[in-house]
């Protein structure tokens, strides 16, 4: 393991990431019979499977932002110190690592459920790196800098009552179908408008 992947255990151990699972238990179950429905309702009316997703973010000041999503309690993000934040919440690159982790780990609990395997750990360590130095438009904006992050590195832990190359299938197959993957290799076409 490497420094960081080291570092990342010791600061957050899994029983302080996650207090509704017991290291070795199986990972509380989705619904089997409700994850085949939707799969057939989909298959069914592919385009049934099309939505919008739809957030609000207000800015706060010191680059605090609260977004809105759905009915849930609105999420802050922030800045560090270094980026002129107040350290009070992950910034707008951490939330997106956050989201793309979190992604593939759905999809692999729910791709494991379909195959009846039963999982014990699912842990995904995302190192990634990012040029800053456009500081959002008034840094360094030589002609070849590319903000955001360039390169992804995704190391996936999982744990359960099948084989390698079965843990290893259910893998490459979360990676394939999850859609933050996919919005981070076949990036959305994205608009904007001031109103």
């Amino acid at each position: 393991m490497g420094q960081a992947t080291n570092r990342l255990i010791q600061e957050y151990p899994v029983s302080d990431l996650t207090p509704n699972h017991t290291a070795g238990e199986p990972l509380e179950p989705i619904d089997a019979q409700k994850l085949a429905e939707l799969a057939q309702k989909n298959i069914d009316n592919p385009e049934g499977g099309r939505k919008k997703i739809r957030t609000r973010t207000e800015a706060d000041g010191l680059f605090r932002n609260y977004t809105q999503v759905r009915d849930l309690a609105p999420v802050l993000v922030s800045e560090p110190p270094a980026l002129l934040g107040d350290d009070s919440a992950p910034n707008p690159t951490e939330i997106a690592q956050a989201g793309l982790a979190a992604c593939i780990s759905v999809g692999i609990q729910a791709i494991a459920t379909h195959r009846g395997v039963t999982l014990t750990k699912i842990a995904v360590d995302i190192e990634s790196d990012i040029d800053v130095s456009p500081t959002w438009g008034v840094g360094d904006l030589s002609e070849d800098k590319r903000p955001g992050v360039s390169d992804v590195r995704v190391k996936v832990e999982i744990e359960g009552d099948a084989d390698r190359g079965t843990l290893q299938k259910i893998h490459d197959d979360a990676i394939r179908w999850s859609p933050v993957v996919n919005t981070y290799t076949r990036p959305a076409n994205l608009t904007s408008e001031l109103v």
